[in-house]
């Protein structure tokens, strides 16, 4: 009987691994021939700040590219670089197409069908929408190719396998564009959108495991960076003290309301993206926050 036991738990591991193989080939497919219409590269002009694809994507130091990649992320699985995203034909993604750009965003696979390492955050970026994939593919064809060498990822022995990654997805990665949150105003579901998907906040305020899945229990709640620093929890816990001028106030200036700046993570965030942002998609993304349930805060060490 144990080993009957053992059987079908075994085949209901392989069934759920084959649906997600497939769930994801077909998703890809879908979204490779949904690629007729025009992007406007202006609006992906001001997308692009929404996602905070200059910091990722440009080196730390002065005179840097913008979007010619080389900036480093250190993780406990090793040290990944941006890679460089502008239109030149071999050192960026110049030889793409449109559904080359889809498919790395929605599934997080490279032309070649390779995956993405999931530092590049395509768990959240699969949710935007199909238009805004269009108006970023349109602004990134706009930028001035740059030759400079994508860095190759330094990591830990079999981290750097990416085949490894096809396990990892199926247990924290599901694909596919944002739908509206049934009874959130439509207010609140923009700022969903803008957290979850083009903002991709999880990515640093969801604490994570140690395959670095995130937990879904501590959404937005925070805890540590991987260098070890205080990520702040969204949650209402995290900000209950500071009203919505306030709040607001921080994601233009960076100082909150007592004139402490934020950590250097957060204040790049604040400079290349929360500070772009239009009055209503500001408004909207406190809105949201205030919707979500309180979390307590990781215990401090």
């Amino acid at each position: 009987m144990m080993h009957n036991r053992q059987m079908r738990s075994t085949l209901r591991v392989h069934l759920k691994v084959a649906l997600r193989v497939c769930e994801c080939a077909l998703l890809a497919v879908a979204w490779s021939g949904n690629t007729a219409a025009q992007g406007d590269a202006k609006r992906g002009e001001y997308l692009a700040k929404a996602a905070g694809c200059v910091g990722c994507h440009t080196e730390e130091k002065e005179g840097a590219v913008p979007f010619a990649g080389g900036r480093a992320l250190k993780t406990p699985f090793g040290t990944f670089y941006g890679p460089n995203i502008t239109p030149h034909p071999k050192a960026g993604i110049g030889s793409w197409t449109e559904a080359d750009f889809i498919r790395a965003i929605r599934v997080g696979e490279r032309p070649d069908g390779s995956n993405y390492f999931p530092a590049f955050p395509y768990p959240s970026f699969t949710k935007i929408v199909d238009g805004d994939l269009r108006d970023l593919w349109a602004y990134l064809r706009t930028l001035p190719p740059s030759a400079h060498p994508s860095k190759e990822h330094d990591l830990w022995f079999f981290f750097g396998w990416r085949w490894v990654v096809t396990f990892w997805k199926w247990f924290f990665f599901t694909p596919g564009p944002f739908t509206n949150i049934p009874g959130l105003s439509d207010i609140a579901n923009r700022g969903a959108y803008l957290v979850q998907a083009l903002g991709h906040c999880s990515e640093c305020h969801t604490p994570r495991n140690f395959l670095g899945g995130p937990k879904s229990s501590r959404y937005l709640a925070g805890g540590k960076a991987p260098d070890g620093k205080a990520v702040a929890n969204l949650t209402p816990t995290g900000l209950r003290k500071w009203d919505d001028k306030e709040l607001k106030d921080f994601l233009v200036t960076g100082f909150t309301p007592d004139g402490d700046v934020p950590a250097e993570s957060m204040g790049e965030v604040v400079t290349n993206t929360t500070s772009k942002l239009t009055a209503p998609d500001l408004d909207a993304l406190v809105a949201y926050l205030r919707t979500l349930p309180s979390l307590p805060s990781e215990k401090k060490s």
